[in-house]
């Protein structure tokens, strides 16, 4: 590693690739993880998704502390401020620290001249921080939403709405699905407990656990061997629904990354399943999770818009369309969406879940079930799609989620609680 390694460059480089270029998080990380210091890789995701997640604040204050913007290729300078402001207000790194890696980090980015503006910018934001922090207090950027995101879930959720913005700014839980092929849940609870990790069961979805504090996902017993899986509890919940079965013939359409493929494989392992999924690179996932697991599966590169060019003219006893979406219902687990979704997408993706949804439905068997999945809070991607799918298809009945008027069972964002998650049951007369 050369001399001009710092970490906060990293950061800045990532910030750009999301920000400028419009690229995943989600993808950017792990790359640039495996271009730093083993030692640095959980620092580093903290302080992306951290800058990502309190983005409007450090705008606002950078805003006010420079006369100019840096634009242009200097951009990276900017979104290294926006690290440096981070690290003062939400971590407990010491001040100096802070400054000194920071401002090296103009070093590393090959722009040494910008040594002094750093320095100055965020001395000046340390005398002026709270000054600065009760016009926040006061102001809607507090909510560390785009107005239209946040104009549209107060519409949506009149009373529910301040405690989704909350839910959405905090750090995650993170929840486990206990391999019912291997251990039972209690089981696995005794494992955990003996090599200190504490951890306490979902009251409904009998298969996840939360830790009570996270850790890395190979520090679990048995993971590796596929006694465990790392999977949100809402995303869990819709095995429940689906109620997979031995010797059923299972579609799990838009599939990747490939965790409900293998819950669907845990609990019914003679199940003959088939992923679909439209994204080459992202079938690998499924595959690697299904070596990890232990577990067979057919997966294949298929548009779910139209199944006979991978069908095989097959239909299925269940269909699990896990379906693609804002994403609005995750914000917390990947702060991103927050910048990179726009107003007119939510429309776009509407008509793109129509559109599947028409042209997967010939592929059920009568009398087999359909579960209609988003990670998505929005009516429009949730109740309104399957209200109008209901009215055009006097062949779809609706069971076990809702009712005719509030088709479906939306759950919401909660702090210790799952994701933001929509399910719909429905079964082919």
């Amino acid at each position: 590693m050369e001399n001009t390694y710092n970490l906060r460059s990293y950061v800045a480089k990532v910030i750009s690739c999301v920000l400028d270029h419009g690229e995943s998080l989600s993808i950017v990380l792990p790359t640039m993880q495996n271009a730093i210091n083993n030692r640095d890789r959980s620092l580093l995701q903290e302080l992306c998704f951290g800058t990502l997640r309190m983005l409007p604040v450090l705008e606002y204050c950078v805003q006010q502390l420079i006369t100019k913007p840096m634009l242009g290729k200097h951009r990276v300078l900017h979104y290294l401020l926006l690290v440096g402001l981070y690290q003062i207000l939400y971590t407990r790194i010491p001040p100096y620290a802070i400054l000194s890696e920071t401002v090296n980090g103009a070093i590393a980015l090959k722009y040494p001249q910008f040594k002094g503006l750093i320095n100055a910018v965020l001395r000046q934001f340390q005398r002026k921080k709270n000054r600065l922090m009760y016009h926040v207090a006061n102001h809607n950027m507090r909510y560390l939403h785009p107005l239209w995101l946040l104009q549209r879930i107060q519409q949506a959720y009149p009373l529910e709405w301040a405690q989704i913005i909350n839910a959405n700014n905090q750090k995650p839980p993170m929840w486990l699905r206990v391999n019912r092929l291997y251990h039972t849940r209690i089981a696995y609870l005794k494992l955990m407990a003996r090599v200190n990790i504490l951890a306490e069961p979902h009251v409904e979805y009998i298969d996840a656990i939360r830790l009570i504090t996270p850790c890395t996902m190979y520090a679990l017993p048995g993971f590796s061997d596929g006694w465990v899986t790392v999977q949100d509890a809402s995303s869990q919940g819709c095995m429940g629904l689906l109620a997979p079965k031995n010797g059923e013939h299972i579609l799990d359409l838009c599939a990747a990354p490939g965790g409900k493929t293998t819950h669907i494989l845990e609990i019914a392992p003679k199940a003959q399943v088939m992923a679909i999924d439209i994204d080459q690179k992202r079938l690998i996932h499924i595959t690697k999770n299904l070596q990890r697991l232990h577990l067979r599966a057919t997966v294949k590169l298929g548009d779910a818009r139209v199944p006979q060019q991978w069908c095989d003219n097959k239909q299925f006893d269940r269909i699990l369309l896990d379906a693609p979406c804002s994403a609005i219902g995750v914000i917390r687990r990947h702060p991103d969406i927050k910048w990179l979704r726009r107003d007119n997408d939510i429309a776009r993706l509407a008509n793109l879940q129509a559109d599947i949804l028409v042209a997967v439905w010939p592929c059920l068997k009568p009398g087999g079930v359909m579960l209609y999945t988003t990670c998505s809070i929005l009516p429009e991607e949730n109740r309104e799609q399957i209200a109008t799918f209901l009215q055009q298809h006097r062949d779809a009945r609706l069971v076990e989620t809702g009712n005719l008027e509030k088709p479906g069972r939306q759950i919401l964002p909660q702090i210790e609680g799952g994701d933001g998650f929509f399910y719909a049951k429905l079964i082919k007369i």
